[in-house]
């Protein structure tokens, strides 16, 4: 099972649904893996500290240019969308950090004066903690795209019977290149203005992708009943309201997740993975 773990706007808790989800489903002798694709700014690992085994480069594709074999066509300017090549007086000029690594212009270069070259755009650190398999992309300082590497951390996701994919904050680019192939979309949001209408979004970018997606509420007893009735009115299920616990947030403070620091809410996120787990396979048999 492919579980994206998603929010319309960060800090409604998404790591912390994640995280627990997934050390709490470990505990069930479920084989688990947690996927980090926030890779502009990962913290899953600050709450499941897991042993570092193996570091891995993230490259991508860009364009070489060998000047004494162009003849000055243009070609490949004219099929770049993202203008990373422009072709000038027969001298290419070449903008890798605006590159998408299609290969257009490689491939239509009549006379072979580009070729493949990489470049590294992140990293991809793997581990384990407390029988969960953990993996987190990170991007360079200065880059621009994260596609690439969020691609990468789930292209190296390991064979286990449930993935968690904790995916960015938001509604673009990197938030459906992380949640696009799951199973099922958790929408993690708070019960304030600035959350419902992030929810919003969030519920139309996973409609618009056709994917079974369900609400957690946390924090649910600050705010106001909007939230509530606005799932009400759309017909999305509400998996789970988490309260505004202080608990919760001493053990957070220390870097401790809720379902080891507090009994009661490993059966919450037991409740909670049951319930997912029901809908997926209800869904699967549609």
């Amino acid at each position: 099972m492919k579980i994206a773990i998603s929010s319309g706007k960060g800090g409604t808790g998404k790591t912390t649904v994640a995280t627990n989800l997934a050390l709490t489903v470990a505990k069930l002798d479920r084989s688990v893996a947690y996927l980090d694709c926030d890779v502009e700014e990962p913290n899953g690992f600050l709450f499941l500290k897991p042993d570092i085994t193996e570091t891995r480069p993230v490259n991508v594709s860009i364009p070489k240019v060998d000047l004494d074999r162009c003849n000055g066509c243009g070609k490949c300017g004219r099929i770049c969308q993202y203008s990373a090549v422009v072709s000038m007086n027969r001298q290419v000029l070449l903008f890798p950090e605006l590159c998408h690594g299609c290969g257009g212009c490689w491939l239509v270069c009549p006379t072979g004066a580009i070729t493949e070259s990489h470049r590294q755009t992140g990293r991809l650190d793997l581990g384990t903690s407390g029988g969960v398999q953990c993996l987190q992309g990170l991007l360079n300082i200065g880059e621009v795209m994260s596609p690439p590497v969020i691609r990468a951390v789930k292209a190296a996701a390991p064979d286990a019977d449930v993935l968690f994919y904790d995916s960015p904050p938001g509604t673009s680019c990197p938030v459906i290149e992380s949640v696009r192939d799951s199973d099922f979309v958790l929408l993690v949001t708070e019960p304030t203005p600035f959350g419902l209408h992030d929810l919003k979004l969030a519920v139309a970018m996973t409609r618009a992708l056709e994917l079974p997606f369900a609400v957690v509420i946390n924090r649910a007893d600050v705010g106001d009943e909007k939230t509530t009735l606005y799932c009400k009115d759309e017909n999305i299920d509400i998996l789970a309201e988490i309260p505004d616990d202080r608990r919760v947030a001493e053990a957070y403070s220390r870097g401790e997740p809720a379902c080891e620091a507090i009994p009661e809410y490993r059966r919450l996120y037991e409740e909670l993975f049951a319930a997912l787990e029901a809908r997926i396979l209800t869904h699967a048999g549609e």
